[in-house]
């Protein structure tokens, strides 16, 4: 059995019926987007459980080996055979399985899979992508704020058909110098063409949360959850 991360909870309602599971950037926390429940408008919607585990410490090469919270190794911008980008396949799928636990944690709970959603934040939009495309039992909404499809050229044969009509919704900064627009994008686009149902939202901003996200977000989760 893989061991749940440690992680942060908060219960808008007693016996929540539904669950946000949120992942947060390289080098954060869980505590990073804890603050945001407060600034939700969530009317409508039963009781959630927000979610937000802590990633593990690792070496990261693209900072020197300097140890931090990751979800996964990322090795730099540097190209390899073919002009593919080199990604961490063994952390992704690693940390994918801790993530897949929490999921069954929240269904053992008494929580729908379909009353669960999974969010993250440029890393953790990375992974909420990989594990929400890819997970066996339908889920009611994947967000990807601010991040990029990982291990792209596998989602197709990979995806769960469980998930094929999920919405997920797309965020992303204009002024992004940590992850580029151009890769949300891309990351929408082919998504789009394997008949997601995608909300594509931009916003002028760098790699941060902009206001009316929060509200985009709120309406989002009121629409999958209410």
């Amino acid at each position: 059995m893989t061991p749940l991360l440690p992680r942060i909870e908060h219960e808008t309602a007693p016996q929540p019926t539904a669950a946000v599971i949120w992942l947060h950037g390289l080098g954060a926390s869980g505590d990073d987007f804890a603050a945001i429940v407060p600034e939700l408008d969530l009317s409508g919607c039963p009781g959630i459980r927000f979610i937000f585990p802590h990633a593990p410490s690792m070496p990261v090469t693209l900072n020197g080996g300097y140890e931090m919270p990751a979800w996964y190794d990322i090795f730099g911008t540097e190209l390899g055979a073919g002009a593919v980008r080199r990604e961490d396949a063994s952390g992704i799928v690693a940390s994918a399985r801790a993530i897949d636990a929490l999921i069954a944690n929240e269904v053992a709970r008494g929580i729908a899979s379909n009353k669960i959603v999974i969010a993250g934040f440029s890393q953790g939009c990375a992974m909420a992508l990989h594990v929400g495309l890819r997970h066996a039992s339908k889920l009611a909404g994947i967000m990807a704020l601010s991040g990029y499809l990982p291990l792209a050229e596998t989602v197709a044969v990979e995806r769960s058909f469980a998930n094929a009509r999920t919405p997920i919704f797309m965020a992303h900064g204009t002024q992004d110098p940590v992850v580029l627009l151009s890769r949300g994008e891309a990351a929408q686009q082919q998504l789009s063409a394997l008949g997601y149902s995608v909300q594509w939202h931009s916003y002028p901003m760098p790699h941060s949360v902009h206001p009316r996200e929060v509200a985009d977000i709120s309406a989002f989760l009121r629409q999958v959850l209410a």
